[in-house]
């Protein structure tokens, strides 16, 4: 079976590409290969004849192999607005059979392979199909990443009632630091690990940029959690 994580966030700009790659830098630190993949994007720049994403392109570098963009972003959509409205925009549908086959020949190509998802939990994709039904499909164990800012604990607490109601296999949660001097950041912490029914899988440091170069420093990571549940 194939191993790896599907990211999600309680909302867009919560920091599902820098919680990604993170994770992505995590594992290849325990010794395996790994591949990340954006398989729907909104927001894009064309690079030659080629529609590109950013967060997309940022996985493909953090990748341990190199894949061709088509694999990583099967759909990519210029305009930065919800995917469902910029694919029929396009005239086109995302399909998570084309999706689902991308990810199967990345399988074969890495140890594992983190997916990242578009926007929140239920992002629609096309009429009849959202992000969680994406992630149903390709049956990784779902990650949710919290930016702990104001408010994440009611978004946080929403998202995992919907992904439970899903019925994923719920992996647990990553908190992305979003502000600095978060007033009582101790208590926001505590009350996100009662809520949510566990402690968090990682806790990744503020920072005002993405670093270039992979370090693990500030970031907490429960190592033997996250590679119990890829092994499960």
């Amino acid at each position: 079976m194939p191993r790896g994580f599907f990211v999600t966030g309680t909302d867009t700009e919560v920091g599902k590409t820098h919680a990604t790659v993170r994770l992505m830098r995590f594992l290849k630190s325990q010794g395996l290969s790994v591949i990340g993949m954006k398989p729907v994007a909104s927001g894009a720049r064309k690079v030659g004849e080629r529609w590109v994403n950013e967060d997309a392109l940022a996985l493909q570098r953090e990748s341990s192999v190199p894949i061709d963009y088509q694999y990583i972003n099967p759909f990519v959509f210029e305009r930065p607005v919800s995917p469902h409205i910029a694919a029929e925009a396009m005239g086109v549908r995302v399909n998570l059979d084309r999706i689902s086959q991308a990810f199967c020949h990345l399988s074969t190509l890495a140890d594992c392979v983190v997916v990242e998802g578009v926007g929140g939990w239920r992002v629609p994709l096309n009429a009849d199909e959202d992000v969680a039904d994406l992630a149903l499909k390709l049956s990784l164990p779902v990650l949710q990443v919290v930016g702990i800012r104001l408010g994440c604990i009611n978004h946080a607490r929403l998202t995992q009632e919907s992904m439970i109601a899903s019925e994923v296999n719920l992996g647990g949660w990553i908190a992305n630091w979003l502000v600095p001097d978060l007033p009582y950041a101790a208590e926001v912490m505590a009350s996100l690990d009662h809520e949510l029914g566990r402690k968090a899988l990682a806790e990744l440091a503020f920072q005002t940029v993405e670093i270039v170069q992979p370090s693990l420093d500030e970031d907490c990571w429960r190592g033997d959690e996250i590679l119990r549940l890829m092994a499960a």
